[in-house]
């Protein structure tokens, strides 16, 4: 049976299932030996039954996801076959890639979260981004299945374009296709036709961004003459509106032709935005979170972010203000003192914003991670029932958390304020304590 533990192909060892179960497909955490380092392995059971479109969809996928190198595309890694007696009889096709800790699109909705106009436009440019490295491939490469719980919002506040299980190399000239994939309510209704083009997975994007503004399912919004009904929901300028209803246009000819002229266009209208545009103004009250932790957990694992403080709670705690009051007296009374002082500023703003902190525990292991960029450092790990005590502690700058376990110490290095660092620390020690169902 396929359990946490259990190692596959002498190299990966299964961590926990991902995402909701479906029959016949599961996705696993594991942690690859070799690279040391955690990965996603998708996994598809192989049976008489099985559609042989679901075979070809699932090798498609890899061999596609081999030939793309993009930074928020997850890399392929590896592909092989368990044979039967791996799990109770069945066998199942693997394909591995890189883990992107965060949360989907979906389960921040879930959770609740408030996507505001800025969050928005900076979703909709990232994945426009990837759209258009995509898109441009020769043959072109359409993604089909674009929605909040295949973009992945990572640790380092980056989005992830991720499940490539509905992708197209658009190698016909005519785009025509026998397979039909895509998530109603999110899909066009082209590509339910066989017939996906590169503005099909606009319309997707569209879709989804109206799901992140609204919080409302597309499918259950109304409609007027096929167009999506859902500016008296939202709080948003006039001109993003406008946008978002070209990309979600039923008739093929009436949207953006392409990724790239819709980035465009998004980005002039960015500029051209004034504080005396229209807005569309919803009647709901937005909730903002200033939190700098983010919580996932089940009864089997948590998985715990921690990220920078943002501008607008900079300026709050008025260090900004301060900042500026002794940079301009300096340069004033010293100027070389001044250009100093100004150096070092930046460098701990630069250090501040880049750095990210990663825990993840479940019943048989812990793991720790300080992330700076792109790079990763200070990983500490362990055994979960070696862990002693977990612990806010006051240090010079602030307050840090101490995980103390019989052989080590990890210490979160970041000084956090007394309530988030006695709220981490809480949080891990309650599901510590909480019974695994």
């Amino acid at each position: 049976m396929l359990t946490p533990g259990k190692i596959l192909k002498e190299r990966y060892q299964l961590q926990k299932q991902l995402g909701h179960v479906v029959a016949g497909r599961k996705t696993w955490l594991a942690f690859d030996s070799q690279s040391q380092e955690q990965v996603t392995i998708k996994m598809l059971a192989y049976s008489p039954e099985m559609l042989g479109q679901e075979l070809n969809l699932f090798e498609a996928e890899a061999q596609i996801l081999q030939a793309l190198n993009h930074p928020r595309i997850p890399n392929y890694r590896d592909y092989f076959l368990l044979y039967k007696e791996a799990d109770a009889g069945l066998s199942w096709f693997a394909l591995v890639q890189d883990y992107i800790p965060g949360f989907s699109l979906q389960e921040l909705l879930d959770r609740e979260k408030n996507f505001t106009e800025e969050d928005v436009n900076k979703i909709a440019k990232e994945v426009l981004e990837i759209m258009i490295y995509l898109h441009e491939l020769e043959p072109p490469v359409l993604h089909r299945d674009i929605k909040p719980s295949n973009l992945i919002m990572g640790a380092d506040q980056q989005v992830y374009l991720v499940d490539f299980g509905g992708v197209q190399s658009q190698g016909n000239p005519n785009g025509a296709t026998f397979t039909v994939v895509g998530t109603i309510g999110y899909a066009p209704l082209e590509q339910f036709w066989g017939r996906a083009v590169p503005a099909s997975d606009l319309y997707a994007l569209g879709t989804t961004l109206i799901h992140l503004l609204t919080g409302i399912i597309p499918a259950d919004l109304p409609q007027k003459n096929y167009q999506i009904q859902f500016t008296d929901k939202v709080d948003i300028s006039h001109s993003l509106a406008t946008w978002i209803n070209k990309i979600t246009e039923m008739d093929l000819e009436r949207r953006f032709k392409n990724a790239r002229e819709a980035l465009v266009s998004l980005e002039s209208e960015a500029k051209s935005q004034s504080r005396l545009q229209p807005r569309f103004v919803s009647a709901k009250k937005t909730v903002n979170f200033s939190s700098i932790i983010s919580i996932n957990k089940s009864s089997d694992m948590i998985e715990i972010y921690t990220h920078a403080p943002s501008l607008r709670e900079l300026k709050k705690s008025g260090i900004v203000g301060g900042a500026l009051c002794i940079f301009f007296g300096l340069l004033l009374t010293n100027p070389i003192y001044g250009i100093l002082f100004f150096i070092i500023i930046f460098v701990g703003i630069y250090i501040l914003f880049g750095e990210k902190n990663y825990i993840y525990i479940d019943r048989n292991n812990f793991q720790l991670e300080r992330h700076l960029f792109n790079f990763v450092y200070g990983k500490c790990q362990g055994n979960t029932r070696d862990i002693l005590q977990v612990l806010s502690s006051k240090f010079e700058s602030g307050y840090q958390v101490i995980i103390q376990s019989q052989i080590d110490k990890c210490q979160l290095e970041r000084a956090m304020n007394a309530k988030d660092s006695t709220r981490l620390a809480q949080e891990i020690n309650q599901w510590l304590n909480q019974k695994p169902d």
